[in-house]
């Protein structure tokens, strides 16, 4: 949900670049300003800025900042290997924790009165589920060939006929419910929230909603990188 007024807006309309409500026309600039858009750039910034602050300087005791960092990356780390392995873990580590601390961040930022979530917009979770689709795939065809047919046929040739549509009609289903997924629940935590500040104002009474958007963001972070991690396991075992 976009707030009445977003405080990218405000950026926006000071540098003379278009500020959208609404449909944002066709041009590549308005586009770019469109506000998912430019909350993911505001996004990306604040991830790039906080990890230069507080990794700036790497020391053998680790501070707070570092601490930090050491105990997220490396339980992400852990997580991976358990359910991929330590091979394709490491392939996929850079795109998943990018995953990970972007969906996150981008859940959070839209409890913020006058920001929203870059995640509440379909086009930003469709295009997160889109990369994590093709990817499975390719790692299906990289470790089985040709073979990786196999995976859509069933384990009996007379089930064929059967199996076929039923396991390619749910591969291509991916596509939609993890993007939808994450996009719904944003989207309803961020209409929530409006509602409630414009009906009971902006302090207590949204503040347990506030504290359950928190645990939404952080879960559905948590279950997108987990469903994306099944899916690409899973294309590269043996069909059975």
């Amino acid at each position: 949900m976009e707030h009445p007024i977003l405080f990218i807006s405000i950026i926006l309309e000071k540098l003379g670049l278009p500020v959208p409500h609404g449909f944002v026309g066709n041009g590549l600039l308005e586009q770019l300003c469109a506000p998912y858009m430019t909350y993911t750039w505001l996004v990306m910034v604040f991830l790039f800025v906080v990890s230069k602050m507080t990794l700036g300087n790497l020391e053998m005791v680790p501070g707070g900042g570092q601490n930090f960092w050491e105990i997220l990356i490396g339980g992400l780390d852990d997580f991976f290997v358990e359910n991929m392995g330590r091979e394709m873990a490491d392939a996929l580590f850079p795109m998943l924790t990018t995953f990970a601390l972007y969906i996150a961040v981008g859940n959070l930022i839209g409890l913020i009165p006058g920001f929203m979530s870059p995640t509440s917009n379909l086009n930003t979770t469709l295009a997160l589920t889109i990369i994590v689709w093709v990817t499975h795939h390719v790692i299906g065809f990289r470790a089985h060939g040709f073979n990786y047919y196999k995976h859509f046929i069933g384990p009996m040739w007379w089930l064929i006929p059967l199996m076929l549509p039923i396991e390619l009609i749910s591969n291509v289903a991916r596509l939609l419910s993890l993007s939808i997924r994450l996009f719904g629940n944003i989207m309803a935590k961020e209409t929530l929230l409006g509602i409630l500040f414009m009906l009971a104002g902006a302090f207590f009474a949204p503040l347990p909603i506030m504290m359950l958007g928190v645990l939404v963001s952080l879960v559905q972070a948590m279950v997108f990188v987990l469903l994306a991690v099944v899916y690409c396991a899973q294309a590269q075992e043996h069909a059975h």
